[in-house]
């Protein structure tokens, strides 16, 4: 047997593991620190006939693939979409975001930049490329959330740059730069990981197909008023997200399920809907259905209402007025993966277990956090943008002087608990949703969101409350909890 000194193998022993099936196992894990990876214990002890020469007793705790984020818009006092044109300050945000959210679990994040004036693009790219930091989290990408979103469901995005594709692709690589949307190399991916869009918007389309099976980017749909037809369509070419369900699209309607209908898609209708024409005439909101909007705000700040619930008509303008071909019977029909923002303020319980239950396999746990995600932030009221205070009250921010919500800055690992209780799932399966499930969609279910051999050994350390006790990176101890932390 190999000297045990001489290696740079980790065991955790007296432990359970998150299995990919969602199941808790009480197995050993080994890692390598020196290659950051997880390995084949058995094939290490029998083979190699190494042992590790660090064990680490768990206490019976849990032990799972570190947690993954893929929507999150600033922590600690730093925005994403926040440039004032100094580098150094703005990689010093990314810096200390990447170093003090691993408290919460998190190993990987795609920061998401929200719509910005389309000059400001190729910057932010430079910027934002991956990055692993030596004692933080991984940048594995951002989220382009805009600009190519419906007026109508506009949210906090600024109207004035939201815009349609009318060159279709072309459109894409003029605002993101196609450096930004192409892998640099052929086995590795492009920086611009997801794209949030209304796929109603004229040319937008018809651009899933080549943003996804040439650029290797995940097209999500979100802050669209598209009805099933049009957004069956958009997954059938490709897009296979759906951007904070519930949250800047229609609500379900019987008639017309919209985009929150993709759950329940599948079978042989799928196979045979045919999307319907839209023209460019624009909806006009009557007095009945202005004082029946509700004030409260999805994602982030709108200080006006929203429209009808479900549009019952033509979309505005911006839309292809031509028919979309019916699909074949032999195309097969995937439905969508979901991102659920389970802070109990965005959604209801009873829609967060509504959704696990129609489509289980699909569920992604985010933040959508704002600036202020930080867990050591007291109540009271802040400074946010445009000279504009908000209060915070738990995971809650409404805008000051008013009851209107402004969104959340509940961390990730408390969207996992809270998942747990609000749908009856185990803290497995729930830890699942914020793990292999992110990885999956986004394709790095490799490396990522898995303890299976050959990954990367991001790992987050839980107790049977759910409460995280440590976070490691590549194989490297990057936070752990106080004795003497509540």
């Amino acid at each position: 047997m190999a000297n045990s000194d001489t290696n740079d193998l980790v065991c955790f022993t007296n432990c359970l593991l998150v299995l990919d099936s969602g199941k808790l196992e009480r197995k050993d894990l080994w890692i390598d620190s020196r290659s950051g990876k997880i390995v084949d214990a058995q094939y290490n002890f029998y083979t190699n006939r190494c042992r590790p020469a660090r064990s680490i007793d768990l206490g019976g705790n849990i032990l799972s693939a570190g947690l993954i984020d893929t929507q999150i818009n600033g922590a600690y006092g730093f925005d994403f979409s926040i440039d004032d044109g100094d580098d150094e300050t703005y990689e010093k945000g990314l810096k200390v975001i990447a170093e003090k959210i691993v408290e919460t679990g998190v190993t990987s994040l795609l920061p998401t930049i929200i719509t910005q004036e389309r000059t400001k693009y190729p910057r932010l790219t430079s910027l934002l490329q991956p990055h692993a930091y030596q004692n933080g989290a991984s940048l594995i990408g951002w989220h382009a959330e805009g600009p190519f979103l419906q007026t109508l469901k506009k949210g906090a995005h600024d109207s004035n740059f939201l815009m349609a594709a009318p060159d279709g692709i072309e459109t894409f690589y003029e605002v993101y730069g196609a450096r930004s949307m192409s892998p640099p190399l052929p086995s590795s991916t492009p920086f611009v990981r997801v794209i949030t869009l209304a796929p109603e918007l004229n040319g937008v389309s018809e651009a899933i197909r080549e943003l996804t099976e040439r650029n290797g980017i995940t097209v999500s749909i979100g802050h669209s008023i598209a009805n099933s037809e049009v957004a069956m369509r958009a997954v059938r070419d490709g897009a296979r997200l759906i951007t904070h369900l519930f949250n800047a699209m229609p609500q379900l309607h019987h008639r017309d399920p919209a985009i929150i209908g993709l759950l329940g898609a599948g079978g042989s209708y799928a196979s045979q809907v045919e999307a319907q024409p839209w023209n460019n005439r624009a909806i006009t909101l009557n007095g009945t259905h202005k004082r029946q909007l509700s004030r409260q705000i999805d994602e982030a700040v709108s200080e006006l209402p929203s429209p009808p619930a479900t549009p019952m008509g033509p979309s505005p303008a911006y839309v292809d007025a031509t028919t979309v071909a019916a699909p074949s019977m032999a195309e097969g029909f995937q439905r969508p993966y979901y991102g659920l923002i389970v802070d109990g303020i965005h959604s209801h319980p009873h829609s967060v277990r509504l959704a696990y239950t129609a489509h289980p396999e699909g569920c992604i746990l985010v933040t959508d956090a704002m600036s202020m995600l930080d867990p050591h932030l007291p109540d009271g009221t802040h400074d946010w943008r445009d000279g504009r205070k908000l209060v915070k009250h738990g995971e809650q921010l409404c805008i000051a002087g008013t009851d209107t919500l402004a969104g959340s800055v509940v961390t990730l690992d408390k969207c996992v608990r809270n998942f747990a209780q609000f749908t009856g799932a185990s803290l497995a399966t729930s830890i699942i949703c914020a793990t292999l499930n992110p990885a999956k969609c986004l394709k790095i279910e490799d490396r990522k969101g898995t303890l299976r051999a050959g990954a990367d050994a991001d790992l987050t350390v839980w107790d049977s409350l759910g409460n995280v006790l440590a976070t490691w990176v590549r194989g490297k101890e990057v936070w752990k909890r106080s004795a003497d932390a509540v």
